[in-house]
């Protein structure tokens, strides 16, 4: 009989975690248990969807006239999101990146007003991520040192429902041609044995 390897420690559930930003140019932490300090600022509770980290690839293939399979396949895009609904709108780092201001723009004055005002021709606005996810002892950190919010949903205001934005945030390569660097703290796998 065939053993099936299985280990419940190698596995990852999405129990906690949270996000920070950062101008573009901070570093990225060097473990995922350092805990991120200022320019880093926390974007504060996500909703209970957690974070989705998305693969957008596309590839063509090269099929040979003879032959019914290709032989050859290029990949000609590969693109990285990370998607999640931030609840604390209130949050200076939040309103800034939701509507593309500089928190210095959301200083209230002395009756604690602030005001702003959407523009018509938004200006490009990449900034530095850090997402951790957390479960247990087990730990992945990414750090994208160039992402942008490209996809914003709609806002509910409403009695029986957390009003959140909703984001969808595509990465960038930086000098070195990369895109998301892994941070993790994991569980050993075992050698494997046969069993």
């Amino acid at each position: 009989m065939v053993l099936i390897t299985r280990a419940a420690d190698l596995t990852v559930v999405g129990a906690n975690g949270g996000g920070w930003v950062a101008p573009v140019g901070t570093p990225a932490l060097d473990s995922p248990l350092d805990q991120p300090v200022a320019p880093w600022a926390p974007l504060g509770a996500i909703s209970d969807d957690g974070l989705t980290y998305g693969f957008d690839e596309d590839s063509q293939e090269f099929t040979p006239w003879g032959l019914t399979s290709p032989f050859r396949t290029q990949i000609t895009k590969s693109v990285r999101t990370f998607g999640l609904t931030v609840w604390e709108t209130s949050r200076d780092a939040v309103q800034s990146l939701q509507f593309r201001i500089d928190t210095a723009d959301l200083v209230p004055d002395g009756e604690g007003i602030t005001k702003f005002a959407d523009t018509a021709s938004p200006v490009p606005d990449r900034r530095a991520f850090w997402f951790l996810v957390v479960d247990g002892g087990a730990y992945r950190g990414f750090y994208v040192p160039q992402g942008e919010i490209n996809d914003r949903s709609d806002v509910t205001y409403k009695q029986d429902e957390m009003s959140g934005f909703e984001w969808t945030i595509t990465t960038y390569p930086d000098e070195a041609g990369n895109t998301v660097y892994h941070v993790d703290k994991l569980p050993v796998t075992p050698a494997y044995t046969g069993s």
